[in-house]
């Protein structure tokens, strides 16, 4: 019952109107931005985090959330009319989704698209609203020991998920890590590897250092690497669908739901996974397989759909419950709580209650949101295509650079700002993962304090970390996380 109290506050909270403004323009925002290729989520929140500086918590954290699950739907329409996916957990869509529109069924497969999102986002808070406080309720038991092997754990999830390999996710990690050591030490006081520069007292923002790797970045490298590319637009249909496949896409909604939440939930998750797991489910258990790579099965396109969405909203249960990001755009979301002093984790359903039940309650009308403008209006996001990418991406550096210098009206930060921007192309162009850079340089402090506290209980001694059992337990998990899947395919070259 106290639930229910809470997120009946947490909707009075989010249905005033300026946060109904705000959830509005951040689903449209991520809408857009999911149609435009090769930006992402991730990037958005990165470009606008600076608003953090002049908007008030509650509302830039339903703006920011609007943002990241706005861009799971709308990655669904370039996937199915252009066979462009706007984000790679919408690569399955394309697979589908592009045969279907070539047959004349586009507007089945947005239907379904749009509706699978809505039934898999809806029921997906659902379940954040029910387990969040639960596993909150938990964590508060830890103490320094297991939360600096959480954090380990972490590290290891984000760098082994999130990379093309282990080596090159530690790499990045130790990056970013090495950016959270810059300023003045918690414990000490003292400076540290300052060089000398005042500026660099106060660290590295994470601001800064997320609009440099994801915004700089990413738009530098696509001016440097990536070349001009022409699709075929499908014709577009009316968007409904026939009895027949309503019957088809309501258990494949269901079905993607339940495969997609728990990988979200988990530090090694990402919407990849649960997608290609959803498909091959649904290409195993329908009636229609034939229709599979050929014409285009709609269940095809909702299952993996649903798993997509479920599988974003569950991400919210370890960022809010742990502090842990499972995901690019979580990372940085991450960073949006802490530039407003807050750390989610634990004592954050206690400490900033309000602000998290009106987050919850803003899925809920997020969802709504969402579906209304995906349905009527995928004519006029599919338009934003024809924005020629020089403009696009000129637009993202002009955004990038007056939101960076409005924080210090600092030209050293601007300066820093496109160092950052370089590393992240040359990271990009080899291959290596740029939110590992994140989360070392947001969760590195964290887990420095943490690690320290920890060794002052155990008088100094190593062991604390296996001697109290839940500590041990996550060491194995760790140990186990970078050493399987070695093992795996060692396996494998064998058989």
């Amino acid at each position: 019952m106290d639930i229910v109290n809470l997120l009946l506050q947490g909707f009075a909270t989010a249905g005033t109107p300026a946060n109904l403004l705000w959830a509005l323009l951040g689903c449209s925002v991520g809408t857009a931005i999911g149609v435009l290729p090769g930006i992402g989520p991730a990037t958005a929140v990165a470009m606008l985090l600076p608003i953090t500086l002049k908007v008030e918590p509650t509302a830039s954290m339903i703006f920011f959330a609007g943002i990241y699950y706005g861009a799971m739907y709308g990655g669904s329409t370039t996937s199915i009319l252009l066979n462009t996916p706007g984000e790679s957990a919408s690569m399955v869509t394309a697979m589908e989704g592009s045969k279907m529109a070539k047959n004349g069924r586009a507007g089945a497969a947005l239907a379904t698209a749009a509706i699978g999102s809505f039934v898999a986002g809806t029921i997906a808070t659902v379940l954040v609203t029910l387990f969040a406080p639960l596993v909150a309720t938990h964590a508060v038991k830890l103490g320094p020991p297991e939360y600096f092997m959480l954090m380990v754990l972490a590290f290891c999830t984000v760098s082994a998920v999130l990379g093309q390999s282990t080596l090159r996710g530690l790499t990045a990690l130790f990056v970013g890590l090495g950016m959270g050591l810059v300023g003045i030490d918690q414990l000490t006081g003292q400076a540290r590897y300052t060089g000398g520069v005042s500026e660099l007292t106060d660290g590295l923002e994470v601001v800064l250092i997320a609009v440099g790797l994801f915004a700089v970045g990413e738009s530098l490298f696509a001016v440097l690497y990536e070349g001009r590319v022409t699709e075929t637009q499908n014709a577009m249909s009316k968007v409904h669908m026939t009895g027949s496949e309503w019957r088809r896409s309501w258990p494949a909604w269901l079905r993607g739901t339940l495969i997609g939440f728990p990988f979200g939930t988990i530090p090694a998750g990402g919407a990849e996974i649960p997608t290609f797991l959803s498909y091959a489910t649904e290409k195993k258990l329908s009636k229609h397989p034939q229709e599979f790579a050929t014409t285009g099965a709609i269940e095809g396109v909702a299952g993996p759909e649903a798993a997509n969405n479920a599988a974003v909203t569950a991400t919210l249960i370890p960022l809010l419950t742990l502090g842990i990001p499972t995901s690019n755009t979580t990372a940085i979301l991450l960073g949006a709580f802490q530039n407003y002093g807050i750390q989610p984790g634990p004592q954050l359903f206690d400490k900033n209650a309000a602000l998290v039940w009106a987050l919850i309650a803003s899925l809920y009308i997020g969802n709504v949101m969402l579906l209304i403008l995906n349905l009527p209006l995928v004519g006029l996001w599919v338009k934003l295509l024809k924005i020629p990418k020089p403009y696009l991406y000129a637009g993202i550096l002009i955004f990038a650079t007056v939101g960076v210098y409005g924080m210090r009206q600092s030209a050293f930060d601007l300066a820093l700002l496109y160092a950052i921007g370089l590393l992240g192309v040359v990271m990009r162009r080899f291959d290596f993962p740029t939110a590992p850079v994140v989360v070392g340089a947001i969760l590195g402090p964290l887990a420095e304090a943490q690690m320290r506290n920890a060794l002052s209980i155990g008088e100094g001694k190593w062991t604390v970390f296996i001697e109290r059992p839940m500590s041990a337990a996550l060491l194995v998990v760790v140990i186990g996380l970078l050493l399987l899947p070695r093992l795996l395919r060692s396996l494998r070259k064998r058989a």
